[in-house]
Order: structure tokens, then sequence, then C-alpha cells
């Protein structure tokens, strides 16, 4: 199929090139010209594992072209995923501005084009959001639904630095339509990938996104407050979380306890459904919870390594990986911003090294300049935290730490074995 994606963030580019490397046809759209030249020369304007050297044989092949024209791009294509973002407001209610303008951009193509269109969202929004902007954006123009165009609702359950992989090789793709029509035209769009296809409504697709993100972050802030209750009892939650993870009913993916999640997904979803169920007049008790186990989480960090170190202030501290997680550049609700700010206020001096996040970081927290090695950061350093599991981190040996002043070590990601490390003051979350 001809198809074209509105939005080359994570999410959209990602999904293009996914599509575009099953064979499709893809057009990727940008308000920015700057991304638009960047992927037209085929240099990704995210960073994202293994996504470099694909879009640039797609863009080479002809496979994948980008343009700031939602019109021309609307026009020439069959399909179109709408990929923009829906980031939060102070609220916690989904701000739906980038797609309200998408919507309306994609009503001027039709406009042009003069024939049916799939219309998709992709962006996730919270029930009933698809039907009451999307649709009637392209209504106001004088569009049938069902007649001159068709909708559907197909969220993403892509992890930032293994996008590409889970889009291959998705678990489940879940499909809301509209109609029969708009459901058979997605089906068919992904007939050669050998997975379950969830066919559905467009409410319910919206909603399986959120009920899936929330209970993936509910497992994760349960692991956690378990784990301070055995770093009190002198036991391992990552051999509990092994026994709770064996039974079949429950699974042992998301029961590492950490530092706490981050990033553009779970936080900003918990935050969304606690307001929508707020609207429907149902108080989230569940939900309220997990989100305040993980503000508390990295705080919990900063006192862990008090303990270790004693009082921090005036003291160097180097924090070890400053995205929301490893293989991506992503900062967004990082844990390390917290914790930065958490060290600051109790006297400490902060210092910060990450692969390909610090530029990003030193963006959203004032007056903080990265350094550009792991060897600079730890150098006359008084504790140091690992916040990120990066395999630069793995591969970390006992003599890299012993350039510190004190080397006092926190592992919030269980990145090290202590057992290789007898001249270090060892301690990781939840043991």
């Amino acid at each position: 199929m001809n198809i074209s994606i509105i939005g080359t963030g994570y999410v959209g580019l990602v999904s293009g090139v996914g599509l575009a490397e099953k064979g499709h046809q893809v057009i990727c759209v940008d308000t920015d010209p700057e991304k638009v030249r960047s992927i037209n020369e085929g240099v990704p304007p995210i960073f994202e594992k293994g996504l470099a050297p694909l879009l640039e044989d797609l863009v080479e092949d002809g496979r994948l072209v980008a343009t700031t024209d939602t019109v021309s791009a609307v026009k020439d294509t069959d399909v179109t995923f709408i990929c923009v973002g829906t980031p939060s407001k102070p609220d916690g209610s989904i701000d739906t501005s980038f797609l309200k303008g998408a919507s309306n951009d994609v009503a001027d193509g039709l406009d042009a084009k003069g024939r049916y269109h799939m219309v998709v969202v992709k962006s996730t929004v919270v029930p009933g959001t698809t039907e009451d902007i999307t649709r009637s954006a392209l209504e106001r123009k004088g569009f049938r639904a069902g007649e001159d165009f068709g909708l559907g609702m197909n969220p993403e359950f892509l992890r930032e630095g293994v996008a590409l992989n889970d889009f291959r090789y998705p678990d489940r793709i879940v499909i809301g339509g509209l109609d029969d029509k708009s459901k058979k035209i997605l089906s068919t769009l992904y007939e050669n990938f050998d997975v379950p296809l969830v066919v559905t409504d467009i409410k319910t697709a919206e909603m399986i996104k959120y009920a899936s993100n929330a209970l993936l972050a509910t497992k994760i802030s349960f692991a956690n407050e378990v784990s301070r209750m055995c770093e009190k009892i002198g036991i391992d939650v990552y051999d509990v979380m092994d026994g709770v993870g064996s039974d079949h009913r429950v699974k042992r993916d998301f029961l590492n306890a950490g530092v706490g999640f981050g990033g553009s997904c779970f936080p900003k979803d918990l935050k969304a459904l606690i307001y929508f169920s707020r609207a429907q007049g149902i108080e989230p008790r569940i939900l309220d919870s997990v989100v305040r186990v993980n503000e508390q989480q990295p705080i919990h960090t900063v006192n862990v390594l008090e303990d270790m170190m004693g009082r921090l202030t005036g003291k160097k501290v180097a924090i070890l990986g400053l995205a929301f997680k490893a293989d991506t550049d992503d900062v967004r609700e990082s844990r390390a911003i917290p914790m930065v700010k958490e060290l600051r206020r109790r006297g400490a001096r902060v210092v910060g090294y990450d692969p390909q996040a610090a530029d990003n970081f030193a963006e959203v927290v004032d007056n903080f300049e990265p350094v550009e090695s792991v060897e600079e950061a730890l150098t006359g350093a008084d504790g140091c935290i690992l916040q990120t599991d990066w395999d630069e981190f793995k591969g970390l040996v006992e003599d890299d730490f012993m350039v510190m002043a004190d080397p006092v070590v926190l592992d919030g990601r269980r990145v090290l074995n202590p057992d290789d490390l007898p001249r270090i003051k060892y301690r990781a979350i939840g043991r």
C-alpha cells in the first residue's frame, strides 16, 4: 500500500521505517524542515538502535521519503497514520492540539484527493478521542465516515531502544475500526505479520493501550515497593521476584526493582488514565498508588546512597546514565532528573555521563553540564549511582571505580556483579 505517516518522532519514524521494510511505499510528514531534510538524507533525527542503517537503505531504494506537505502526502497515498504527540497537561489530561492540527491537515488532503481514504490514529489517546477529534475534523469538511473515509485506531506497543524489533516481532497487533471495511483494510495491511490480530472497535482499542501500560507500570511499582521491604529484612528482591515470576499467571517481565520508570509513555499514560477515570466519576486508587511509589523511588535511591556515604553536603556524586533507559537518547521523565534535583537539594555536587542522552539532559536540567566519559564522571567522586543499564556500564570492572575519591557505588539497575567488586562499597536497590 501507499502510506503516509504524520509525525516523525519515535513512534512515527519507527512505524514508517517498519512498514517500508515490509514492502509498503511510505511518505513521512513533519512540520520541521530540518527533520525532513535529515530523513531524506537517510539520517534519523532520533537515536534508536538499528534505525540509522535501515533508514539509509530505504531512502536509497526510494521506499521512504519525507515531506512537510501533508496535503500532497495524503493525496498520493491510500492510508494515513497519525503519529503525533499527545503530551500531558498540568492537570494530567492529554494535550490533543497536535492531533487536532494533524486531523485538519488530513481533511485538507482528502479535499485534494476526492476518493476513499483510510485514516488511522496511532497516537495514544483516551477512549472517544479518535472519533471526537479526527472523525469530527473530517466530517466538518463534508466527508462521510464509512463512505468517503475509513477510520481506525492502531495503538503502538514499541519500547524505546528496541522499537524496531518490537515492530517487526510484536506480541499482537490491535486494530480498532469504525466499520468492517476499515477493519479489513488495516487487517490486510498487517497480513504479513505472523502474530494474532486483535480486531475490535475504536474505543476498545484506545483503552487496550492505556490498560496495558497501566498494568506494566503497576508491576514495576509493586516490585519497587516490595524491594524496600527486602532491603529492611536483608533479602534480595530479585530472588523474590524470580519465584513470583515463575508463576505463568504473573510472568517475570517488568518485575525488576530499580530507580523507577520514566519515558514518554508510562508516566504520561498513567496521568491521563487517572484524569479520564475521575472524569467518569471513578476514583483510580490503584493507579494513584502506582504513581506515588514511582515518584518516591528516586528519592529512596538518594536515601540509600546517603546511608552509604553519610551527609552529602559538599560531596561529588556521579550519575551514570541520564536517559530514562538504555539504547535511547530520550530523557523524558528520566529518573535521573529528580535524583539530580534531590542530590543538589542535599548539598551534593552532581556530574553525569550518558553515551547518547547527555545533550538532551542538559536541556531539561538547569546548570547541568554532562561530562564526556565514565572516567571523567568517576574521577574524584565520593559516590556513584548507576541509573541506566547501558552495555557500556555492564562492562565496568573494579579498577574503573578506583579513580573515585571514595569508591561507593549504588547500582540502580543491577548492572554489576558484587562478587567482582571486593574493594568497592557496593549496594543495589532491593538487595
